[in-house]
């Protein structure tokens, strides 16, 4: 055993499995992986490192208290970082409860049993205890044309998604306050890169570009995202983690604003140069444009100069670079979204409102 013993929750969702592979290729760290394995999650991003020594996965919910208090017990860890979140807008819309219920009442459950835990360290063991909870940019709602999201921008969620991550934030820092629970808050702009399940942006356009179906694009596909590589982001969790300060928040961007008609484009025209154009002519013409959905915010960009300035972070990826890699990486691994897109997710609108 070692006294470095992270608890990732989430650790088989698209970034919580690049976190834990991060963590296990480290012989310093071990990793405990608390996962419910919804539809978003796959144990194939995890297959590297799943018979590791210094590896565990547990399958639970965060909302099972028993379960969360076992671990605590037995794997006694110096870190928690918390991704377990249900993450899609469009599914928010249709099913709002699923949303409330874990990243509300989840995250409610796992701090009371860090809180109960820390409590009874002593020493350097709980000086050292961090809580790290990671968040979006979404809870921020939506930018004009100008400006970006920084530490102190005042929340204005606009989905029951972003909403319940901004319950979950709330909950985080008043933990902080009135518990003193040594806790820190990131939020992030629009992850891509390898391993992201295909309801996403990015993997789904890939895919249906490579199965020369249409590309369906909200409204003119004028709304900006600020695009961060899921690498990048894990380098800052981890400096957040190991040198950030208990109570404050980092927001973590990769200076990559694009429009989504932007990124759609390039992507067909990395899709034609590794995988060959289609005999009907080049994918572009597959975009559609669909009728938007509700409440889509306009614009988002983050500005990153606290974690930059006072922790040392920098994305090591352009965009550009970081979109042709992971265009690559979905051309060369169709046994892992094959797999995904056998299941319950085939590439199907959601987000239109017609479930409860």
């Amino acid at each position: 055993m070692t006294d470095r013993t992270i608890l990732v929750t989430g650790g088989a969702g698209f970034i919580g499995s690049a976190v834990v592979r991060r963590l296990a290729a480290d012989p310093g760290f071990r990793v405990v992986n608390l996962d419910r394995l919804t539809y978003a999650a796959n144990l194939d991003s995890l297959g590297e490192v799943a018979d590791g020594r210094w590896y565990r996965f547990v399958h639970g919910d965060i909302r099972d208290r028993d379960t969360v208090r076992s671990i605590f017990e037995e794997e006694r860890p110096y870190g928690v970082i918390h991704l377990a979140a249900e993450s899609h807008v469009d599914r928010s819309i249709d099913t709002p409860t699923e949303f409330i219920e874990t990243n509300v009442l989840g995250t409610f459950v796992l701090l009371e049993e860090a809180r109960r835990y820390w409590t009874g360290l002593e020493g350097d063991a709980k000086l050292g205890f961090r809580f790290l909870h990671v968040s979006t940019d979404e809870v921020f709602g939506s930018l004009g044309h100008e400006g970006r999201f920084a530490e102190t921008t005042p929340y204005d969620p606009s989905s029951p998604y972003s909403a319940s991550k901004a319950g979950s934030d709330h909950l985080v820092r008043a933990w902080h306050r009135t518990f003193r629970l040594p806790t820190l808050v990131t939020n992030c702009s629009n992850n891509y890169g390898p391993h992201q399940f295909p309801e996403k942006l990015i993997p789904l356009m890939i895919l249906n570009a490579l199965e020369a179906k249409p590309l369906p694009v909200y409204g003119k596909g004028e709304n900006v995202r600020d695009w961060l590589h899921v690498d990048d982001h894990v380098s800052g969790l981890l400096l957040a983690l190991e040198e950030g300060e208990p109570g404050e928040t980092y927001l973590i961007g990769g200076h990559g604003e694009r429009r989504n008609i932007q990124v759609v484009e390039w992507i067909c025209d990395l899709v034609d140069e590794l995988a060959g154009a289609t005999a009907e002519g080049p994918r572009r013409r597959l975009i559609t444009f669909v009728t938007d959905r509700p409440g889509h915010d306009q614009r988002y960009a983050i500005d990153p100069s606290k974690i930059e300035a006072e922790l040392g972070w920098t994305p090591a990826h352009s965009f550009e670079d970081g979109l042709r890699e992971t265009v690559a990486w979905y051309l060369e691994n169709p046994w892992w979204w094959q797999r995904v897109r056998s299941g319950e997710y085939r590439g199907e609108r959601l987000g239109l409102g017609g479930a409860h």
